[in-house]
């Protein structure tokens, strides 16, 4: 009788050694070629194997428990199947997200992807390595300047940029959300409960998406006559914005009854500084936020805020740097993004 695949036979007395299956075992046990399972866990199956026979194989590859020797096929490959994706921050719940949608695309094509970040979110980032070229496959970028990529894009890798500018980088291709279309969905929630007097806390980063929330912002108002719009910068955090909004709040004028933040962390700190100053939201200030991070659900009240598919991010940058390097026209994407209205927003009190 046959021995299974994965055993060697001993002599007497002596315990069956398990080896590792080969392709080989897969093959005779799936009745396809080599050929075919080479074709099939590469990857390179589409076109050229019938989903069912890919299936097989897969399968067949499961029980066995064969996993493909990623090292040696590498080196005939000529790649390292190692992705870098730079990110301005490691802390923020949103580029975790992205990064948890790239990883996951990258794992089901036999990928890694590094996590690396940008010196503050705005400095160069430094090549992490003695050769990125030597290292890597490619660079997904999200959320930084293409200049601050100089040094990793001096070594020709292909550049996929996340949520950038996306005229004259030189990247290969763009995922984007549609940052302008949040900003007009928070605006005109706030004007049809009848706010006029709005404040916007904006993130003091430099960067693209932060420049298109401010320009949608006049745009959305330009139309409404009484409409007053007054910028109020703050770094991304909690306690300068909190710092930030009680200066909006207290400042010469009529007071604002909304305030427009360009992130939840933004949010958090401007609800403190309302409930600090003995006011109410949104009984007094409304108050808007923009990712829809856990951090939304975790004030009181909740925060009204813009969902944006982070993960979605990941994945579609993943799978555009995946095209490139298969030979294949990436897709340059924009991503629907959706307003959750929850309690941090109402009418404006009477004058």
């Amino acid at each position: 009788m046959a021995e299974p695949p994965g055993t060697d036979r001993h002599g007497p007395g002596t315990a069956a050694r398990p080896t590792r299956p080969t392709s080989r075992d897969v093959a005779r046990a799936a009745g396809v070629s080599q050929a075919t399972v080479s074709l099939v866990l590469g990857d390179k199956w589409p076109g050229r194997v019938s989903e069912r026979t890919a299936g097989l194989v897969r399968d067949t590859a499961r029980e066995l428990g064969y996993r493909p020797n990623l090292a040696a096929r590498n080196l005939r490959l000529g790649r390292t199947r190692t992705a870098l994706l730079v990110v301005p921050a490691l802390t923020h719940e949103f580029f975790a997200r992205v990064y948890t949608g790239a990883a996951r695309v990258a794992a089901e094509h036999s990928f890694g992807v590094v996590l690396y970040p940008s010196p503050e979110g705005v400095g160069p980032a430094k090549d992490p390595f003695a050769s990125a070229r030597a290292a890597l496959d490619g660079v997904i970028a999200s959320s930084i300047a293409t200049d601050a990529l100089a040094a990793i894009r001096g070594t020709d890798l292909p550049l996929v940029m996340l949520d950038s500018d996306p005229t004259g980088s030189g990247a290969a291709a763009h995922v984007n959300l549609d940052i302008a279309d949040a900003i007009r969905q928070v605006t005109d929630h706030l004007l049809g409960l009848g706010h006029r007097r709005i404040t916007h806390l904006a993130s003091a980063v430099t960067s693209w998406t932060f420049t298109v929330r401010a320009d949608a912002l006049a745009e959305a108002v330009r139309g409404v006559p009484d409409a007053v719009v007054r910028t109020v910068p703050s770094p991304l955090e909690v306690h300068a914005a909190r710092e930030a909004a009680e200066r909006a709040l207290t400042g010469p004028g009529p007071r604002p009854t909304a305030l427009i933040c360009d992130s939840d962390v933004l949010a958090a700190g401007a609800v403190k500084a309302v409930r600090k100053l003995g006011l109410r939201v949104p009984d007094d200030v409304s108050v808007t936020g923009m990712d829809d991070l856990a951090l939304a659900t975790a004030v009181e009240p909740e925060l009204t805020t813009v969902r944006l598919p982070a993960e979605r991010v990941g994945e579609h940058g993943m799978s555009a740097l995946l095209a490139i390097l298969d030979g294949r026209e990436p897709e340059n994407t924009v991503l629907p993004v959706s307003l959750v209205i929850r309690g941090s927003t109402a009418p404006p009190p009477p004058d």
